[in-house]
């Protein structure tokens, strides 16, 4: 297989899937959730089934000084409703008042609030999580290669694949919100944290093999033993991530409701970081070495 001599398509395809993602984070954004914007989120099940109208529900939150309440339906007899931040004795007696003018028993299955001030703290420590977290992954990785030549190369090419991995799973994300009305909560942060380390971990392997292939075959082109590397390492890098994927997909299918959303984020990532350690990392390494940039916009000689 000539992966590393068909690199430019397989970058292409990388765009390909990227750029309607990018497109969806540009016109809808990503929705957050009040884990990273304070509020307060109750879901209800009403026993009858006589559930209230959305327009019922929002005018009587409305009563209680509440007009920016969202309700929003979660199957036949369960809504969501999202405020602004709300205290239980609040809330306890909103659900008292919709009880008895809706003549149904009302069930709390979940009451989430958050203070805006935490909300804020919250969305600084993720955004700096993934920083650091990227950042000791790549001085890691070029420590670990220290014996090889352009050691740092490794580890930047490892970060740019990461990079594509995360560009996939927000502008999955990003499209999945718009449509099923999904929001960017504190699981998703940890999808994102554990597909960053999956993808890095699956580069690793092929660099290593690489290593290896350096010493055994000095005389052989660089990117012979890239291409060598990657063909030799392929099946055992879609070996091991085929099986984290049909153990998430399981959880999709079995899990409920309740993490379908983090486990669909999870086998995006797993996805998108096993083609980017396969058809990205490594032929960033070749392209570095080419240093074929300098060629990409001169015109080809006759």
């Amino acid at each position: 297989m000539d992966i590393i001599g068909k690199r430019y398509l397989y970058f292409l395809i990388s765009l390909i899937i990227i750029i309607p993602g990018v497109i969806a984070l540009a016109l809808w954004g990503l929705p957050l959730a009040i884990d990273f914007t304070g509020g307060s989120l109750a879901e209800l099940r009403f026993e009858s089934s006589n559930t209230p109208a959305l327009e019922d529900v929002r005018a009587l939150y409305a009563e209680f000084g509440f007009e920016e309440a969202e309700p929003r339906s979660s199957g036949e007899d369960t809504l969501i409703v999202r405020t602004k931040h709300l205290d239980n004795a609040t809330n306890n007696q909103i659900i008292d008042e919709m009880s008895q003018r809706f003549n149904s028993e009302i069930t709390i299955l979940r009451f989430d609030s958050v203070g805006p001030t935490i909300g804020k703290e919250v969305t600084k420590r993720a955004a700096g999580a993934i920083a650091i977290a990227s950042l000791a992954i790549m001085f890691y990785i070029w420590y670990a290669f220290r014996g090889v030549k352009n050691a740092h190369r490794y580890g930047i090419s490892a970060i740019l694949a990461m990079l594509h991995d995360v560009l996939v799973v927000f502008g999955v994300e990003a499209i999945l919100a718009h449509f099923l009305g999904w929001e960017l909560d504190a699981l998703f942060l940890v999808a994102l944290l554990t597909v960053i380390g999956f993808s890095v971990h699956d580069s690793i392997v092929v660099f290593d093999r690489i290593r290896e292939n350096e010493g055994l075959s000095r005389r052989k082109p660089y990117e012979v033993i890239v291409n060598n590397s990657i063909v030799q390492t392929m099946a055992r890098s879609i070996n091991t991530q085929l099986t984290v994927f049909l153990v998430l997909l399981a959880l999709a299918i079995f899990g409920g409701s309740t993490i379908r959303h983090f486990v669909i984020i999870m086998m995006v990532g797993v996805l998108s970081g096993t083609y980017s350690s396969i058809f990205n990392a490594s032929p960033i390494l070749v392209v570095w070495e080419n240093r074929e940039w300098k060629t990409w916009f001169r015109r080809k000689s006759p």
